[in-house]
């Protein structure tokens, strides 16, 4: 008699590597930072914003370590390409977005930003998966980027994160809150629309490291 066929979950378990564990990390360090940002929202604690902004670059290590493990142990799969991009629209689509509009960028015009901005980076990611194999030239690796890589987001965390520091969040924002066709706008929520446009850049070619 054969032995029973292990239950799918079982085997999508085995189907897992090194790598991916770490990819997950950079998941979960990206939904940690949405949760702070909400916590932020009821406590009005400071601190929980900043630690909000510290899960960007904790996610941001995970990312370049499950990609240098993948190929040190030669164990790169669609699955893990997919898992690594559905990692990054977390931790640096959704959850910049999330701290941003706890901050104080919660104006119609900043959500519409915001919005705007996650979906650059879901686009940004969806052409890069379908692309890949082109770039890489053969290689295991691409050979550049089309457009910013979705990571550089930690830049505008780090940004939220010394406003926070500083006491420059909610009505205290730098650059203040602009009146526009009935909504609000805060000028700082610009950089997320100039980031996600260069995302999505096909003209802007970044070599990779």
């Amino acid at each position: 008699m054969t032995a029973p066929a292990a239950p799918r979950h079982f085997s999508m378990i085995r189907g897992f590597h090194l790598a991916d564990v770490f990819t997950l990390g950079n998941a979960a360090c990206g939904v940690a930072g949405v949760l702070m940002a909400m916590r932020f929202l009821a406590s009005r604690d400071p601190g929980d914003l900043l630690l909000a902004a510290a899960f960007a670059p904790a996610a941001f290590l995970f990312d370049v370590l499950d990609g240098r493990i993948a190929r040190w142990r030669h164990t790169s799969s669609p699955l893990g390409r997919e898992l690594d991009s559905l990692a990054d629209v977390i931790s640096f689509g959704v959850a910049p977005a999330a701290l941003a509009y706890a901050a104080g960028m919660n104006g119609l015009w900043d959500a519409v930003i915001l919005v705007y901005f996650v979906c650059c980076g879901v686009s940004r990611l969806a052409r890069y998966n379908v692309t890949a194999e082109s770039l890489s030239a053969g290689s295991d690796k691409v050979a550049y980027f089309e457009g910013t890589p979705i990571p550089t987001s930690v830049l505008l965390t780090a940004v939220i994160a010394w406003a926070a520091w500083h006491g420059r969040i909610g009505e205290s924002l730098y650059g203040g809150a602009l009146s526009l066709a009935g909504g609000r706008l805060h000028p700082l929520a610009l950089l997320f629309a100039l980031s996600g446009t260069l995302m999505v850049s096909k003209t802007l070619r970044i070599p990779k490291l």
